[in-house]
């Protein structure tokens, strides 16, 4: 589970039980001539819609259970992925396909009279994505979807707090200098965290959109120059958010970047690139810090 304060929202993943939950005879008969028991086999269409139905119960299930039991109301939306972990037929590999993934928020599930719902329809009431096959464990792509293991995260420092009257960020040392870029994020509207400063592979600070329709995984790299940053900069941070699956690149710097780097940025797609000037304005506008960025990059022709 994840929790945002901010707006009340709450991430949660549950492992969702196997297709082996519905027993595969439907019952029982006994052969009085041979004194022996046989068992009623269940047709595979019915197995396939208790399956689904279960499913559904437990998504509807664990939401209920988490509006019912916050009796303070700090929780005011929900957004749930149901996993399952079994091993894919094909290639006998352990996988976790996301098979239900919904939102709701608090006002629209107390509507629900969950007694008397059919839960399949209820899912498709509330347009969550539910695998068309999960007998088959065809997977959806999760509303909200993130996997921070990949990265090597440290504990937050608060540089904010610390900065003094017009502070020229150059003079901070580099790991000050990712943390205030951790902290802009923050401030942004996202949740970011700093990676370890050993094997961060290009990667600084990791930033998260909760939003139900941008949602996506940033990563983030901050350079604390007073020259103009090279191009090969940004082709490796481009090879980053390629190797990490990333959304999105973006490269913020104290300084300033060439015409080769812009040219190079915008033809990526996923890339964005932060000057100097930018960077003030955005800490002035978010952090309410007014501070100085450094040299003054020379005018462009």
């Amino acid at each position: 589970m994840a929790y945002r304060a901010t707006d009340g929202s709450t991430l949660i993943e549950i492992q969702l039980p196997g297709e082996n939950i519905v027993p595969a005879a439907r019952g029982y008969t006994f052969v009085k001539s041979r004194d022996e028991t046989r068992a009623l086999p269940r047709p595979e269409k019915e197995r396939k819609e208790l399956y689904a139905s279960v499913l559904a119960q437990c998504a509807l299930r664990t939401v209920h259970e988490i509006f019912d039991s916050d009796r303070e109301k700090i929780v005011d939306s929900v957004v749930l992925n149901g996993h399952v972990t079994t091993v894919d037929r094909a290639t006998g590999q352990e996988v976790s396909p996301c098979l239900i993934t919904l939102s709701t928020d608090r006002e629209q599930f107390a509507k629900l009279r969950l007694s008397q719902v059919e839960p399949t329809a209820c899912l498709k009431h509330l347009n969550a994505l539910v695998s068309p096959n999960p007998y088959e464990l065809e997977p959806v792509r999760p509303i909200i979807e993130f996997d921070l293991k990949k990265y090597r995260l440290m504990d937050s420092m608060d540089v904010v707090a610390g900065l003094d009257s017009r502070p020229v960020l150059t003079q901070l040392t580099p790991t000050e200098f990712e943390h205030l870029v951790r902290q802009l994020f923050e401030a942004i509207g996202m949740e970011a965290w700093n990676t370890q400063a050993s094997k961060d592979e290009g990667v600084d600070a990791v930033a998260i959109s909760k939003d139900p329709i941008f949602n996506g995984e940033c990563v983030i790299q901050a350079k604390r120059y007073a020259k103009l940053v090279g191009v090969e900069s940004v082709q490796a941070l481009a090879g980053v958010v390629e190797h990490k699956r990333a959304a999105k690149g973006v490269l913020i710097t104290t300084s300033w970047f060439g015409r080769a780097s812009h040219t190079f940025a915008a033809a990526h797609g996923r890339l964005q690139l932060i000057e100097g000037p930018e960077l003030v304005y955005l800490i002035k506008e978010h952090l309410g810090k007014d501070v100085i960025a450094g040299p003054v990059p020379p005018k462009r022709r």
